[in-house]
């Protein structure tokens, strides 16, 4: 391990908890992110507390379920229970107050904030003023972005958020980009100083996604053996481009019915099960229903992510037909357990997914083209095997043990400048 003068880190996830289960409205990438990224940084000697808004009463203020050296602090904003991220914002000065709180009553200096989305962006900005201590930011999703693909008002990024991402860009230290596209996108979309911006990949958890035998995958959930399958994993809303994967397999189910025989398409994600399912799960499960398809796709629901690694195994392949990825976490877990992946070319997915070698690319909203590759997919198991091979190879790179050691560069090196340096001595003093 080498040394390093970090310490300990602040680590701010208003919104959304790193230890929520997956595949919810607010849960994805970014938890995973947080979550692993603090594990990984404990192992290398560093102390972390993750600071996110307390979303329930009976959970304990603080759990230490990061490993040695990290904890997760619930702090009490507003009610404690979920509600809309877009609420959230009334309630950080009662965020910040019970932050600065919490690390005066334990005696804590931190080294650094690291925030994550705009909204832990504008709490780190008030606990700099109370700690000097530099702002690393990254934002995992950008509303410019967001609004770029939206096809009505109800999926655009409010004013509110726009005008907090402008605001984080302008007064944090350093901006984490998680590919050269967001880079561009930071400097192009919102004029960002391009000077305190680093690109600086998510990871990926290689222990826990490694390859494992499909017999033992499938047996482990309760699939057939002969069966194939299909998975898509990820949050229920309309830039996932879930519906784009339903219409190509309908087309397939069409054309080639013989190729999908023994297939089943599992969307992981969301509650199916709701009294009053939100509206995107509703309208899918509708589509599924016009298109003659409910026999060839399930919808199975948030899964913790424990069980995932069995699901992604199972599979011949992953697909993530998204208008939109800042990154694409649940590509690189597939590709880290030598499932191939199927992904728009979007995004953080164009540098991740490398075409016709471990996975391939489709133009986003383009049923044609994905039903195209998922066929070529089902049907041709050495070709299955060979971009299997190539995704897994490709993952390793992307260890967390390599990802955390590039971050710790961009944490020196902001906080060495903000260490003001020695006084230069008076002539009098030179003698």
């Amino acid at each position: 391990m080498n040394q390093t003068i970090i310490q300990r880190v602040a680590m701010l996830s208003v919104h959304t908890c790193p230890l929520a289960m997956l595949g919810g409205k607010k849960t994805g990438g970014m938890n995973v992110y947080v979550r692993d990224f603090s594990r990984e940084l404990g192992r290398q000697g560093i102390q972390v507390d993750v600071f996110t808004r307390s979303q329930d009463d009976c959970q304990p203020m603080v759990k230490h379920d990061l490993g040695f050296g990290g904890r997760v602090i619930h702090i009490p904003a507003g009610p404690e229970k979920p509600i809309p991220v877009a609420a959230i914002s009334q309630y950080l000065d009662e965020f910040v107050t019970g932050t600065l709180a919490f690390a005066e009553k334990e005696g804590i200096h931190y080294d650094l904030i690291h925030s994550h989305y705009w909204l832990s962006g504008l709490v780190a900005e008030k606990l700099r003023e109370a700690w000097g201590v530099p702002i690393v930011h990254m934002f995992h999703t950008l509303g410019h972005m967001k609004n770029r693909i939206a096809q009505d008002d109800s999926e655009r990024a409010p004013a509110e958020r726009i005008q907090g991402e402008k605001h984080v860009i302008k007064i944090a230290d350093r901006l984490i980009a998680a590919t050269p596209a967001e880079e561009a996108q930071l400097n192009w979309l919102y004029g960002a100083d391009m000077r305190k911006v680093r690109v600086v990949s998510p990871g990926v958890d290689l222990e826990r996604f490694t390859p494992i035998p499909k017999k033992i995958a499938k047996k482990e959930i309760g699939i057939p053996l002969n069966d194939k399958n299909i998975i898509f994993a990820g949050r229920i809303e309309p830039l996932k481009g879930i519906d784009t994967l339903l219409r190509a397999m309908a087309l397939i189910q069409k054309r080639h019915p013989e190729a999908v025989r023994g297939v089943c398409v599992a969307i992981i994600g969301g509650d199916p099960w709701a009294d009053t399912p939100d509206a995107e799960m509703a309208r899918l499960q509708e589509l599924r229903q016009e298109l003659g398809i409910t026999d060839l796709v399930t919808f199975l629901g948030a899964k913790d992510q424990e069980i995932l690694p069995n699901y992604y195994a199972a599979a011949e392949m992953v697909v993530m037909p998204s208008h939109y990825e800042s990154f694409g976490m649940v590509a690189l877990e597939a590709m880290a357990m030598g499932t191939p992946v199927i992904a728009s070319e979007v995004g953080g997915l164009a540098f991740l997914v490398r075409d016709d070698e471990n996975g391939f690319h489709v133009p986003s909203r383009d049923p044609e083209a994905l039903a195209e590759r998922i066929y070529c997919l089902l049907t041709d198991e050495e070709c299955r095997d060979r971009m299997g091979r190539q995704a897994r190879y490709h993952a390793l790179q992307y260890d967390w043990e390599i990802i955390v050691q590039r971050m710790l560069r961009v944490y020196e090196e902001v906080v060495e400048e903000k260490v003001p340096s020695a006084p230069k001595p008076t002539a009098h003093e030179q003698f």
